[in-house]
């Protein structure tokens, strides 16, 4: 059965906080020989608060079955919408509802929560960002943007077959707080996230309270149904800091192949910043997965580049796009995006040496089938209107360790991508 958010707080309020770190200044993350902290009582009242507020979507769920597990009702309307090809006449299920009953929070407070419940854990790693500005020219400061496949819960303990991954490194309790621990130390001003099937019983709930205003699209058929004592089906969401962007339009976009609506989604939002008047639009997408599904991709990609055609007035408006494109380098997916008529260009290859080189991974992992590691993930930008200001560099071989990911330092077979963007002087014609 559905585990409940009381229930899933209750480990967190239990737990034993002796051993605690110190949280160190701000900006900086968990040194690796961390200094003895005094024992203290943990006290994760945000995160059970978070859990407290989700319940007002709990409390009106129904038990129904879907491949052997109960969700709420709100994900089987989702489930309903979405099948029958209308979610986009549904947008009071995708997108969240503005949480005005809920007071801000420290993010610094809620960083110190997740350390408490993480520390018996490892440290997480130290990840620079390289700085690669040309110039600096612009006066305001940069968008700060992350990528992230955080890998769906269901699916890491359900059907992922991570054969080198203690099952302990997986317990949900602790490795949502490792992915909120991530979040936190860098601070994004726009969150772009695949595989979220925590979103309104977690993300929402935390997020909202720290500023960001989210928006969630399911996949019509999500895989994490299929796993016993799911959370509801996994999707992307897509958070933006509502003291910094006004929501100008948004669009949930169900990705087709060959004219054949697909289990694949899209959210794109237009928005304006406040400090500059300029407007962007942000989207985040997660293609088909599989070996010998390339064509399939392509025809996907092509699907989303049509839309985001239309969203920007034929690129006038500058975009960013995140996604898990399940794709190397080599896939004709990745080049029609760096040949598309948007001027796209991926803003990881400015970290070669060449300029023109993606990373040599951006996933790593060891499963039943061996061991898998691709560069599959990608931010893409308008290069005549924005610059790439920094980027933060990968985990190391030796970081990231023989056992692969996830682990117990990190939490996702994925590693994030972060970069900060600024606009160029403001050329004819871009809005």
């Amino acid at each position: 059965m559905f585990q409940s958010p009381r229930r899933l707080c209750s480990a967190l309020l239990q737990r034993d906080a002796s051993g605690l770190r110190r949280l160190p200044a701000p900006g900086l993350r968990r040194p690796s020989s961390p200094p003895a902290a005094a024992p203290r009582p943990a006290s994760p009242r945000l995160l059970a608060a978070a859990s407290a507020a989700s319940g007002a979507v709990r409390s009106c769920s129904r038990t129904v079955r879907s491949m052997g597990t109960g969700t709420s009702r709100l994900y089987s309307a989702l489930a309903k919408t979405l099948n029958s090809s209308a979610a986009s006449q549904h947008p009071e299920y995708l997108v969240s509802p503005d949480p005005e009953h809920l007071e801000p929070i420290d993010p610094k407070e809620l960083l110190e929560e997740c350390r408490a419940v993480l520390h018996t854990r490892p440290p997480r790693y130290q990840r620079d960002f390289v700085d690669l500005r040309t110039d600096c020219s612009s006066t305001h400061p940069p968008i700060r943007v992350m990528q992230w496949n955080i890998l769906a819960q269901a699916l890491g303990e359900g059907k992922d077959n991570f054969v080198q991954c203690p099952v302990e490194a997986l317990k949900w309790e602790e490795r949502k707080c490792l992915i909120l621990e991530e979040i936190l130390a860098y601070q994004p001003d726009i969150l772009c996230l695949q595989e979220v099937d925590h979103y309104f019983d977690t993300f929402q709930p935390l997020l909202s309270r720290l500023g960001y205003q989210g928006t969630f699209f399911p996949k019509p058929w999500s895989p994490c149904l299929d796993v016993e004592h799911n959370n509801g089906p996994d999707g992307c969401a897509l958070f933006f800091l509502q003291n910094r962007f006004k929501l100008i339009n948004s669009a949930n976009i169900r990705l087709t192949a060959m004219t054949l609506k697909t289990n694949q989604v899209a959210i794109a939002q237009t928005l304006e910043c406040k400090e500059s008047g300029r407007q962007f639009c942000i989207a985040v997408t997660h293609l088909k997965a599989r070996t010998g599904w390339e064509r399939f991709r392509s025809a996907q990609g092509c699907d989303l580049l049509q839309n985001l055609q239309n969203i920007t007035q034929g690129a006038k408006i500058p975009l960013i796009v995140c996604g898990d494109f399940n794709a190397e380098p080599t896939e004709e997916v990745y080049k029609h995006f760096a040949s598309s008529s948007l001027n796209l260009n991926s803003a990881y290859k400015l970290l070669s040496a060449d300029g023109q080189s993606e990373p040599p991974y951006t996933t790593w992992k060891i499963r039943t089938s061996g061991e898998c590691r691709h560069t599959l993930d990608y931010i893409w930008y308008s290069k005549h209107a924005l610059n790439v200001r920094s980027a933060l560099d990968l985990l190391t071989e030796e970081q990231i360790g023989p056992n692969r990911l996830p682990s117990f330092n990190y939490p996702s077979d994925h590693l994030s991508l972060v970069c900060d963007f600024s606009f160029t002087e403001e050329p004819d014609g871009l809005l």
